[in-house]
């Protein structure tokens, strides 16, 4: 709490008292202000750099939060790095990147993210789990040229950590370098749904963050075409309507659909409301239910794991192995790919090493 740290903060903002420079320097540390901004009269709006959409409320920008703004900036940064890289290496533009029009039939374009993505209409249903499914849909995400980052922190600050209900992910659309942030701090269960959504955003060409409450998309076309995409993409339509009859009246229904399509219990039970075969109260009713008890696990659940696997993640495997190789070439110095990807020293070394395409 910032009162507590700083006892003397409501004397300052009075003017009863007034804070030396160190003391302001501890503050805009703490609260991950600028310095400047102190001493303004009145502090800046700094706007998010894409559409922000809420799936309750108006579009806004002017109160995300320094977390939200950061990432966005150093997702920026990377992809427009990663761009240039790749037009200097004569790699052509994407063929699918805005290659999709509102108007077109959900069906359609999920059939075409399947094949630009280099899967089949039951790729999923092989996986031995939804988890596993998850891997799948990202590895083939970065394979088709899409660049993947699911991180819950700000780079690897841990004591700055990214709010769900802030935001679940963002796009930032590109020809070259399309890039899609997964807020990693989400339960698991809603990311390959947000992934699926983003996908879409990649095919519509249209940059944007969304918080995606209740994965309810923004009264916004594009944001409600992105869904039905996802959806169409992760549970054909025709697919569920022939086995919905057999399995409506059981209690393990929805766990029934995600085994047979592979994805988590909240998509199946998501994509039974799209097609209204479930009321809204009913999908409420398990939404919120599954959300806490999937929360309280996580609150027991140790934090950690292989420090490198998760950079994979954290950083994205197809940016970072072009940094390194990059480096390894002499294109691009030590030090900037060290901050390019938030490790520096023996951490990025070890990090490339990991990578596998040889020491620097």
């Amino acid at each position: 709490d910032v009162e507590h740290r700083f006892p003397r903060l409501r004397q300052w903002v009075s003017g009863q008292s007034q804070p030396t420079l160190r003391q302001l320097e501890s503050l805009a540390k703490f609260t991950v202000t600028p310095l400047g901004f102190f001493f303004l009269d009145e502090p800046p709006e700094e706007p998010l750099p894409v559409p922000y959409f809420r799936t309750h409320g108006d579009e806004v920008s002017h109160d995300s939060s320094p977390d939200l703004l950061d990432t966005i900036h150093v997702m920026q940064r990377r992809q427009t790095w990663l761009r240039e890289f790749l037009v200097d290496q004569g790699q052509g533009m994407l063929p699918f990147v805005r290659s999709a029009e509102l108007d077109e039939p959900s069906a359609a374009i999920g059939q075409r993210i399947r094949e630009a993505l280099g899967l089949d209409l039951g790729w999923a249903a092989r996986e031995p789990s939804w988890t596993e499914a998850l891997r799948v849909l990202r590895e083939a995400m970065e394979d088709a040229g899409i660049m993947v980052v699911v991180n819950g922190i700000v780079g690897n600050n841990t004591h700055r950590k990214l709010d769900p209900d802030e935001f679940r992910g963002f796009v930032l659309v590109d020809e070259w370098a399309p890039l899609v942030f997964v807020n990693g701090a989400d339960g698991r269960a809603a990311q390959m749904f947000t992934l699926a959504h983003e996908l879409a955003h990649v095919f519509f060409g249209s940059s944007a963050a969304f918080d995606l409450r209740e994965m309810s998309p923004a009264d916004n076309r594009t944001e409600q075409a992105c869904n039905e995409v996802a959806s169409e993409f992760l549970v054909p339509r025709l697919e569920i309507r022939q086995i919905w009859p057999s399995i409506r009246d059981t209690p393990d229904r929805f766990q029934s659909l995600a085994r047979g399509f592979k994805v988590s219990v909240l998509v199946a039970a998501r994509r039974a409301l799209d097609l209204r075969l479930i009321s809204r109260d009913e999908f409420l009713a398990f939404y919120r239910d599954y959300v806490d008890d999937e929360r309280r696990k996580a609150a027991r659940r140790p934090e950690g794991g292989d420090f490198y696997l998760n950079q994979n993640l954290r950083v994205g495997r197809r940016f970072a192995s072009a940094v390194v190789r990059a480096a390894k070439e002499g294109k691009l110095l030590y030090s900037e790919a060290c901050r390019l990807t938030d490790l520096y020293g023996k951490t990025f070394d070890r990090y490339a090493a990991s990578l596998g395409i040889g020491g620097l």
